[in-house]
């Protein structure tokens, strides 16, 4: 529903809103839209686009962003409505699909990165919520975010704002200009604006939560390993004859001797304020450019053109505990005759050793461009009530993501002509591991920039999307009369072209780089899509609308098609009160990602069930079988699939409108999805049980799903399981229900000024998960296991506008959440430690004032009471965030200060 400040259930001219491709009257239709303007944005302090959503009371699902430390797009912002995932949102900008993000979420699924929309040039913001693929196509489910730009403007705006943090970190300029130009006759029209942002980073050694490993955790703080020498027999060994005095100056003077009780001697050099050198807020540098223009041919036909290119640039930092050298890595272990002992070397590099500037100098640059292009021609067939708009739109996003690197030969040549010294043949023991004879003193000693440098460098991985779109739409919002009014028809038809490329530096590939690896793919296809939609106003109070689609995606030799419908009806029994309902059918194709990422390897242990059934332990006794074989080790494959099918949902809503008086509105609106075949990793276990059943003749060894089971599951002369491949199927399932809830009330005062309050709400009310087939269905609503995002979700705002003064005050609600010790364990809120946290909000002001004609002044405080998450004392004292990032941030409370002028406008 129209969350907006026009009054509810009432009409207007014909327009098209997010929902319906056919213009109409009313505001509240059988969809509900919430709609978020410009102005709404200003007045609640939210800085992005990012911000505007992620706050929004549909978004009870958690992210990952830039304070998940080397996630695979810490660079990258999106968001996931209720609890979905967020490649289950269609994005649009002006009605026209976005670009995806080149990198995967979590290293496996496609989404779009919403970070760079220019928030300063957009009119409003629209969020559909349900499936809505029977007009929008793939990706629809969870539901539809709409993007609307600016189309007109009288003269030039000029807008500059800058902020900061009262905790120290996160220093923003933003500085924005939009001009519009209509022609004397006005036939032609022109907007232009270009927007240009930078903000700081903030550090974890910023704030207090993050500064330093847990003092307060169930367990003792304990300092990070940054110099380590251990054995698999006898654990740690100190062997600096200094005692770490050589070290004492790094990391700020923090390093020094420690202790772990338990692990052989206990000692060696390390820190508890490592923790700190690592982003939790990225570095930003961002511009975008916008054009529009339009031309009116004749009184028939408009022709239309609009183009938006981005430029961002952020730099993060994963943190010291992912910038280290070990021996382990190359040789698994190295054997000392000094010592008679298997020994792994490790160390940390500090930011005394990176030269000026430290860890600032070794941060990722991701740099993304991005650019969307649309034109076309719209207007009118003749005299006719038939409109057209024919038009073609394309997108690209470009991603460099430059990461700093180890390489593998110069940094294991350093430390073994530096520390090791020459190899002196293989051990006695196992006649495996490399003997050398280490100068243990050289390793516990700092080295110089200049050495560093000597094996570090940079490794760019480029990678691109592209998606090009003929799209052609034929209207008639009077097709012919009903009782209750014309009906409508819309008719489009779409061809298009979607391009995927990933293509990681090779030494990520070759292993010339340490310690990381990456997985190249890509791939492209042709699609195509019919869609209609009918309105039948079949008498006063009610309208039936009727939609259906049928894309198709051809990729290689094969088609992967999806037909989805819906129907949806609007009853009005009078004119305060509107009853709405929807059911239809949503459906995401498998990306390029999900047909064409390569193989990439893991290491996982499995039971082997046919080698466990030879002595005489069976799958439901599997637990007493050796653990040599019920906990088998084994490689691991997995990649894309090129035979998946679609994922599917079936989507119905149903709510109410009532807007009793002016500016005043109240909706509840219920949703249901069911949605099946999601996309997962194919389970390892499920390949060991099958093949167990195909080798013991259980089932026919010869069948298709016995051939298929035995060519991925490897074993070696001896019979056992050496390596399984489990690439991406269609196997998971999903149940969703939940109710969202608004509340809009307007009041003038007269003189003592206009009041405006607005509220939304959103609960779940049931949310199941099923992984595998033989899985039973997991509570993500009550099982912390599964999930931490709240049940409930609820914002609101409360503006109070007097001539040239105006204030606003919002404030953002979520229900309990668990702590850290209920997600780990399987016993949930019963496990050891576990418990909810309560209730959590955040409270943003804002004041603006007119300083004369054109000029306004603003100031936002966002977190007004400096507000940080609950401390959770269940987090380990190795944890270096103790509470969930999905969650909170520890930002604190920010201000902003903000002055647009309107050139000639009063």
């Amino acid at each position: 529903m129209a969350q907006d400040d026009t009054p509810a259930a009432k009409t207007l001219d014909k327009v098209t809103v997010t929902g319906s491709l056919i213009p109409q009257t009313q505001i509240e239709t059988a969809t509900p839209v919430t709609v978020i303007s410009a102005e709404d944005i200003k007045a609640r302090g939210f800085s992005s686009v990012t911000e505007v959503l992620q706050k929004n009371s549909m978004s009870t699902g958690g992210v990952q962003g830039a304070q998940t430390s080397a996630s695979f797009t810490q660079g990258a912002e999106t968001v996931s409505l209720f609890g979905l995932p967020p490649g289950y949102v269609k994005y649009l900008i002006d009605g026209r699909p976005m670009s995806n993000y080149p990198a995967l979420y979590n290293g496996s699924d496609t989404f779009n990165n919403i970070s760079g929309i220019p928030v300063d040039l957009i009119e409003r913001i629209e969020i559909l919520p349900g499936g809505q693929s029977s007009l929008y196509g793939s990706d629809a489910i969870a539901g539809v975010i709409n993007v609307i730009l600016k189309k007109s403007m009288d003269g030039a705006v000029f807008t500059i704002r800058g902020g900061g943090y009262s905790e120290g970190g996160g220093g923003s300029f933003r500085a924005s200009i939009a001009d519009g130009w209509t022609s004397a006759d006005g036939r032609v029209s022109v907007l232009g604006g270009i927007q240009h942002e930078e903000r700081d980073p903030i550090w974890g050694y910023q704030r207090d939560l993050t500064k330093q490993f847990n003092p307060n955790g169930y367990s003792p703080a304990l300092a990070s390993r940054d110099f380590l020498v251990y054995s698999p027999f006898t654990s740690y060994k100190f062997l600096d004859p200094n005692n770490c005095q050589n070290v004492t100056g790094l990391f700020g003077g923090t390093e020094g001797l420690q202790n772990r009780p338990g692990f052989g001697d206990g000692k060696y050099c390390g820190s508890f304020n490592t923790a700190g050198y690592r982003t939790i807020m990225n570095e930003k540098t961002s511009t975008q450019a916008y054009i529009h223009g339009t031309f009116d041919v004749n009184d028939n036909m408009q022709l239309y053109a609009d183009a938006l290119y981005s430029y961002d640039q952020v730099k993060y930092h994963s943190g010291s505990g992912y910038l280290w050298w070990g021996t382990g890595a190359d040789f698994g272990y190295f054997y000392d005759p000094n010592l008679d002992d298997l020994l792994n070397l490790q160390r940390a590099f500090a930011p005394e050793e990176m030269g000026p500037g430290g860890f600032n100098n070794t941060m990722s640059r991701d740099k993304s461009k991005s650019l969307r292009v649309t034109f076309g021609a719209k207007g009118v067939f003749g005299g006719s009530n038939w409109d057209y708009d024919l038009g073609g739109t394309y997108t690209e996003y470009k991603l460099d993501e430059n990461s700093f690197v180890r390489y593998a030969e110069a940094a294991d040549n350093f430390f073994i002509n530096r520390v090791l010294g020459p190899q002196q043949g293989l051990d006695p023991y196992y006649d495996a591991y490399p003997v050398f004879t280490p100068n243990y003193a050289a390793f516990y000693r700092p080295i110089t920039a200049e050495e560093f440098a000597s094996f570090t460098g940079r490794a760019i991985t480029k990678s691109k999307t592209s998606d090009s779109m003929i799209r052609a739409q034929v209207t008639n919002g009077t097709l012919f009369t009903l009782p209750g009014g014309d009906a409508g028809l819309a008719v489009v038809a779409e061809f298009g072209k979607q391009k995927w490329d990933y293509n990681p530096d090779p030494g990520y590939l070759d292993g010339s780089i340490w310690g990381q690896t990456s997985v190249a793919g890509g791939g492209d296809r042709d699609r195509y899509a019919v869609t209609s939609e009918l309105r039948l106003p079949i008498w006063e109070p009610l309208t039936i609308s009727l939609s259906g689609r049928y894309d198709a995606f051809k990729a290689g030799s094969r088609t992967i098609d999806k037909p989805t419908y819906a129907v949806s009806f609007e009853y009005r029994p009078f004119d305060s009160l509107l009853v709405r309902g929807k059911y239809g059918t949503a459906f995401r194709a498998p990306t390029l990602s999900d047909l064409y990422q390569g193989n990439s390897g893991y290491y996982s242990s499995v039971p082997d069930y046919y080698q466990c059934s030879k002595i005489g332990f069976g799958p439901d006794n599997i637990d007493a079988c050796p653990a040599a074989l019920s906990n088998r080790q084994f490689f691991g494959t997995q990649s894309g699939n090129v035979g998946l099918k679609p994922i599917n949902a079936d989507v119905w809503s149903a709510g109410v409108v009532w807007s009793p008086v002016d500016r005043m509105a109240l909706t509840v609106d219920y949703f249901n999805w069911d949605i099946s075949d999601e996309v997962t990793q194919q389970s390892a276990n499920g390949l060991s049980l099958q093949d167990y059943r195909c080798r013991t003749g259980i089932d026919d060894i010869n069948s298709p799903l016995c051939q298929s089971t035995l060519s991925q599951v490897t074993r070696n002369a001896a019979g056992m399981i050496t390596s399984i491949y489990t690439p991406k199927i269609n196997v998971s399932n999903q149940q969703l229900e939940a109710i969202n809830a608004s509340f809009n009330y307007g009041y003038d005062f007269g003189s003592w000024g206009d009041l405006n309050l607005r509220t939304s709400f959103t609960q779940k009310l049931r949310h199941k998960y099923q992984q595998y087939a033989e899985d039973s269905y997991a509570d993500l609503l009550n099982d912390p296991y599964w999930s931490a995002d709240p049940k409930r979700k609820a914002d609101g705002s409360l503006t109070w506008q007097k001539g040239d003064f105006s204030a606003t005050w919002y404030v953002n609600w979520f229900d309990a959440t668990p702590n850290y010790a209920a997600t780990i364990s399987d016993k949930g809120y019963a496990g050891n430690r576990a418990q909810k946290f309560g209730s959590y909000s955040r409270h943003n002001a804002s004041v603006s004032y007119r300083l004369f004609d054109g000029m306004d002044l603003s100031l936002m405080v966002n977190n007004v009471f400096n507000k940080m998450p609950p401390y959770d004392f269940s987090y380990p004292g190795t944890s270096s965030a103790p509470y969930n990032s999905y969650n909170f941030d520890v930002y604190g409370r920010a201000y902003y200060i903000e002055m647009r002028y309107a050139f000639g406008n009063k």
